[in-house]
């Protein structure tokens, strides 16, 4: 199946390359079409995006003036090729684990009418970038939470859902979501461990009065669209929601 996984970069030096590398090993699970969106980088992002390509055709580079993120993921929808089946997402600082792709892309092999996957996602605070894999001493939490990158979504429901809000600043990715289950999708929830979400110092969650804004902006207009359009799905027992403290392990 031709998977698509969209990546906005933007000064990711340090971790592109080990973001990039955990999609490569699992290229024998999906026809991988690996879009990078270089936002601007003042580093040296893209020549090691780059000097990847040589060697993994699969990786195609874009590169823009710095717009923001949810103008890079929209960038990343728009070049999207007509074979494009399933498409996902995943942060240039991130790593997709050994597996992810053959365990939930055969749920999309055994039901045809499948349209999203969403799984679980670890948030630790050390990687080793060599294994790919969290250090023995590192602090973690698994949880299905409000990621991206916990979902493949069908091509055909990624044309319902539409582009990302640029009205957002953050939050752009709680907002596609949330309209994604709205429509009322055929989905699962695996136990599928989809991402680890590498805790640092340069993550833009760590804006807290941001993210507070935005979260709350996106819960808003969620509400606000049930409201007007009562066919539209509710979305409870979804996510894991969890208080602030329990996040904060670094």
């Amino acid at each position: 199946m031709r998977l698509s996984v969209i990546m906005p970069v933007h000064n990711r030096e340090t971790y592109v390359r080990a973001a990039l590398r955990s999609l490569l090993r699992q290229r024998d699970a999906a026809d991988l079409d690996i879009i990078v969106i270089d936002d601007g980088s003042t580093d040296g992002s893209a020549q090691a995006v780059r000097a990847m390509m040589e060697d993994a055709p699969c990786i195609r580079l874009f590169q823009q003036e710095n717009m923001g993120v949810t103008r890079a993921r929209n960038s990343g929808l728009s070049r999207l090729e007509p074979g494009t089946e399933l498409v996902s997402f995943l942060d240039s600082d991130d790593i997709s684990p050994a597996g992810r792709f053959a365990a939930d892309l055969d749920l999309f092999r055994r039901d045809p009418s499948l349209e999203l996957t969403y799984s679980r996602m670890m948030l630790v605070d050390r990687i080793d970038d060599e294994t790919l894999e969290p250090t023995p001493d590192s602090n973690s939490i698994t949880v299905r939470g409000i990621h991206l990158s916990s979902a493949i979504f069908s091509r055909r429901l990624v044309e319902r859902i539409g582009g990302f809000d640029e009205d957002f600043v953050q939050a752009e990715d709680t907002d596609f979501l949330l309209r994604g289950f709205e429509i009322g999708p055929r989905y699962v929830l695996p136990d599928t461990l989809a991402l680890y979400y590498r805790r640092h110092a340069g993550n833009m969650t760590r804006q807290e009065d941001v993210q507070a804004r935005e979260f709350l902006r996106a819960i808003y207009k969620s509400m606000k669209r049930r409201r007007a359009n009562p066919s539209l799905k509710p979305i409870d027992g979804i996510f894991e929601l969890k208080k602030l403290a329990d996040w904060r392990f670094m």
